[in-house]
């Protein structure tokens, strides 16, 4: 059975480690809330709705979308707008 010891010094990396590591997730989270455009999984997170649900949105013209390539885009500020009733 092999024992490794871990020192202070260890400890404290790993702490600057796991800072960092936290750090760089709520820049992320905030960088995705500073965007103008979402896709469609951004969507579906912040709305708390299925794929399917988020088709329906579209089909029916409740939420209007950009089509680039194979991936849709959504007005971020158009989307609050209609939370907001």
């Amino acid at each position: 059975m092999k024992i490794d010891i871990i020192t202070i010094e260890d400890l404290e990396q790993f702490k600057m480690d796991l800072m960092q590591e936290i750090k760089s997730v709520l820049d992320y989270k905030n960088l995705s809330q500073n965007k103008e455009w979402l896709r469609s999984c951004e969507v579906k997170n912040m709305l708390k709705i299925s794929g399917g649900t988020l088709q329906n949105l579209r089909i029916n013209g409740t939420l209007p979308f950009k089509k680039i390539g194979g991936t849709m885009y959504y007005n971020k500020f158009v989307i609050e707008k209609l939370l907001e009733g």
